[in-house]
């Protein structure tokens, strides 16, 4: 057997051993676990969605929320299109049914004002009381389609305007003079001769002069080129109503063919419309919606406004339909009132999608703490296989070390024994002081050891019987565990080598054991000198026979504590000075606690 000390290992317990031809290297400093499960990486065996679940707990929660949401957010994005969709499709509906009902009371009444031209076409003279039976015949509801009735307007020259009103008196006594009086006897004129059915607010209207309205006079103007029935813009039926209320008018030119074959304008029948009932009589016919409705005189402006079925609030759709009445292009505008902030499909889908959202927002955050708690207890679980691990080889390595301090007392007791009993004493003793410092390392769990507690369990059946001869004095030192081994077999020889021949062996020597710090040279460099001095003890003779223990001492304790040991034999007595290491802990822990 030998022993061999070297750089590599440097102040940490290291040394090799042979046993049986082979040589074994023991360093507990690659004992130690450095595994650390807060920043161990993810095993290679997790699959890649666990791995990101580990490497983003709080990003992929977060991610699936927001990608839900966005989905979420982009169907109540499409159904609301498709609702407004659908609305406007109803609307521009809603908007063709309401032209439809306006050009047929206009179709209607254009047709009604074509009978009254070929009436007043075909007759040299109509009465007041036939035109009265004809409109009658002809069914009017007034009342409905906002027609105030059927007139009749005579066309002449300024100057004939006396003579007409002779001639119309005659059959009706009560008939008033032309209004507006005409500026001059030049131009024509246009007064309304008659008007059915004749009732007090229909004659109010008789007397008018049509010319003297530029709205109406372009509208007769319109007519008479083009022979058909002309609307008139927006006009106030002043004189022909009690109200102020907008109103617009057509006219049919009446002609009278010559015996030449010429066509000769006598006049026009005409009928007012009140444009509100003419418009609300189009929308019942259409039935009653949601919707606001407004008629324009041409183009869509507050100046040409006819008038308006309002929504009760700021239109948010609107839809534009063009109507054509007696040749006047109207534009008809349908608008939405409703607000709804969303529809009800769409509060469903957007809270539904929001739940779903948030629900697997919490299972995914579940998953991740799993995901996060099974990694740890795959990094507890793979440190305790290492610790494990090195509590074997650190157990291999402390049986390696103890059977080769055994072996080296084995050898050396049995190369100076003087027979088979003392082999078996000394054998017996030394074996049951490496027993004594183990059971103090196994006490504080092979940690540091107080280097008081060493030399007291070495000495404690000495002191047991010698209480007052052996004096410690020291402050409170630490030693790692091999350190403490090598110190405790050193005490041990000492003691043993005292009470065989020493201080001990006499009723009045004495033993004083005492220790300090050494001056630190760094933090691996500390160390504790242990002065061993024996007094009253017998005289120590100048020659004397190497024993095992001066060997022990001097050679293995020297070696395995890496310091210089001074045994000097004088004639008071024995004085030793042994330097024990002060190691850090961390270069003999197996693991941090």
């Amino acid at each position: 057997m030998r022993y061999q000390f070297g750089s590599a290992c440097d102040l940490s317990p290291c040394f090799e051993i042979q046993l049986e031809q082979e040589f074994y290297t023991i360093d507990p400093l690659a004992l130690r676990s450095e595994i650390d499960p807060a920043s161990a990486p993810p095993p290679i065996s997790s699959g890649r969605a666990r791995r990101w679940l580990v490497l983003y707990p709080r990003a992929i929660p977060l991610g699936i929320f927001l990608a839900l949401a966005a989905i979420t957010a982009l169907s109540v994005f499409a159904i609301e299109t498709n609702a407004r969709a659908r609305e406007r499709a109803i609307m521009r509906e809603y908007a063709q049914g309401v032209a439809a009902a306006l050009d047929r009371s206009g179709s209607g009444f254009a047709s009604y004002l074509r009978a009254g031209a070929a009436l007043f076409s075909s007759l040299e003279e109509v009465s007041p009381e036939n035109f009265d039976n004809f409109v009658r015949a002809l069914k009017l509801n007034t009342e409905y389609s906002g027609a105030e009735g059927i007139g009749w307007i005579p066309v002449m020259e300024a100057r004939d305007g006396p003579a007409f009103l002779a001639q119309t008196r005659i059959s009706q006594p009560a008939y008033p003079d032309i209004f507006p009086q005409p500026a001059s006897n030049t131009g024509r004129i246009a007064p309304v001769a008659m008007f059915a059915p004749a009732n007090p607010q229909n004659r109010r209207a008789l007397g008018y002069d049509m010319y003297s309205d530029p709205a109406r006079a372009a509208a007769m103007a319109e007519a008479e080129l083009t022979l058909r029935p002309a609307a008139s813009g927006r006009i106030v039926l002043a004189r022909e109503t009690s109200g102020t209320a907008p109103a617009f008018a057509i006219y049919m030119p009446a002609v009278r063919l010559s015996q030449q074959g010429d066509g000769r304008l006598t006049g026009f029948v005409y009928t007012p419309f009140r444009a509100r009932e003419f418009l609300y009589a189009a929308i019942d016919r259409q039935g009653q919606g949601r919707f606001g409705v407004r008629l324009y005189d041409g183009e869509v402006s507050t100046g040409h406004l006819l008038v308006a079925q309002p929504a009760g609030v700021a239109a948010r759709e609107t839809v534009e339909q063009e109507v054509t009445i007696a040749d006047r292009k109207l534009m008809l505008v349908i608008e939405s009132g409703d607000v709804p902030v969303l529809s009800l499909l769409s509060m469903v889908t957007m809270v539904f999608g929001l739940a779903l959202a948030s629900l697997l927002m919490l299972l995914a955050r579940l998953l991740t703490r799993q995901a996060l708690e099974d990694q740890t207890r795959l990094a507890f679980f793979e440190e305790q296989h290492s610790i494990r691990n090195s509590l074997t080889r650190e157990l291999n390595h402390r049986v390696k070390n103890t059977l080769a301090n055994v072996l080296s007392i084995l050898s050396l007791t049995r190369r100076r024994a003087s027979g088979l009993d003392d082999f078996a004493d000394s054998l017996e003793g030394r074996i049951r002081a490496l027993s004594a410092t183990h059971d103090l390392l196994t006490v504080t769990d092979w940690g540091t050891t107080p280097i008081r507690a060493v030399i007291e369990a070495e000495l404690q059946h000495f002191r047991e019987v010698l209480d007052d001869a052996i004096l410690l004095d020291g402050p409170d030192l630490e030693l790692a565990p091999n350190d403490a081994l090598s110190f405790g077999l050193a005490v041990h020889e000492l003691a043993t080598n005292a009470a065989k021949y020493g201080a001990l062996s006499v009723a009045d020597g004495q033993v004083t054991i005492r220790w300090r710090r050494g001056e630190d040279q760094g933090a691996e460099a500390a160390w504790a000198e242990v002065e061993w001095q024996e007094t009253g003890g017998p005289p120590v003779a100048s020659q004397r026979r190497r024993g095992f223990g001066t060997e022990l001492i001097e050679k293995v304790v020297a070696h395995e504590l890496r310091q210089p040991v001074t045994l000097d034999f004088a004639p008071d007595g024995v004085r030793c000075i042994l330097r024990v290491p002060v190691r850090r802990p961390t270069d003999f822990r197996i693991r941090d606690r």
